[in-house]
């Protein structure tokens, strides 16, 4: 609540009349101490009106940093779908015929790996159960398989059974699939969250999955930029 301004004022004793030069040294000590005392008032009233820089500062650090249940979600959740983009790249050197395949795994795996510590980090940094890490006491439950672009494990020992040919366009259309699934989720904790790091993730992810889908269209000789 801002403080209301009190303006004291306080008199100044009358000086008597002295000749000489004493008394022109009584009447100026006698006016500096007053109107001291009116600029030490003011400038403690003045305070109270004018927020310090720094303290904003810091409050808009803490607004950046604010979460909710939409950014710790989203984290639980992208950290098992980014694993799964993961295990389908690792599949690709010794199956896929094709250079730009592998080439194309081996950079979801740069790309979804640094990100997976980013979000089990924030995770523990808001004390949120259930990180989905394998050594810290997540769990990756069959309910994962219902968020968007997930493969069953049925679509993943398929593809595992490929190589060649066959293994690059089976590949490339689940991690089409898969993408799409990550992008939704991308899109939804923009509208909802309130994190900001975790803003300019998802917008990061949007980014860079989207410029791979349209590669990955290239590959399967689809139309792009659709």
């Amino acid at each position: 609540m801002r403080a209301t301004r009190r303006v004291r004022f306080f008199a100044v004793p009358a000086v008597p009349a002295r000749r000489g030069r004493s008394g022109r040294l009584l009447a100026a000590a006698a006016l500096t101490a007053g109107a001291l005392t009116l600029t030490a008032c003011g400038t403690a009233d003045g305070s109270a009106d004018h927020p310090r820089h720094g303290a904003s500062a810091v409050e808009d650090e803490g607004d950046r940093d604010d979460h909710n249940e939409a950014d710790i979600a989203f984290a639980r959740e992208m950290i098992p779908h980014h694993r799964q983009a993961l295990e389908m790249s690792e599949l690709a050197p010794d199956r896929a015929a094709s250079p730009e395949v592998r080439a194309l795994a081996e950079e979801i795996e740069a790309a979804q790996g640094p990100e997976i510590e980013t979000l089990t980090g924030w995770l523990r940094e808001w004390d949120a159960e259930g990180t989905g890490g394998h050594g810290d006491g997540g769990h990756e439950t069959h309910d994962m398989h219902g968020m968007p672009g997930m493969l069953t494990e049925e679509q993943m020992d398929r593809l595992a059974a490929l190589d060649g040919e066959a293994f690059d366009t089976a590949f490339l259309e689940l991690m089409i699939e898969h993408h799409e699934g990550a992008l939704e989720m991308a899109r939804e904790v923009l509208e909802e969250g309130s994190h900001e790091p975790t803003a300019d993730l998802a917008r990061e992810i949007i980014d860079g999955q989207e410029a791979e889908i349209e590669r990955m269209r290239e590959l399967l000789g689809e139309p792009v930029g659709r």
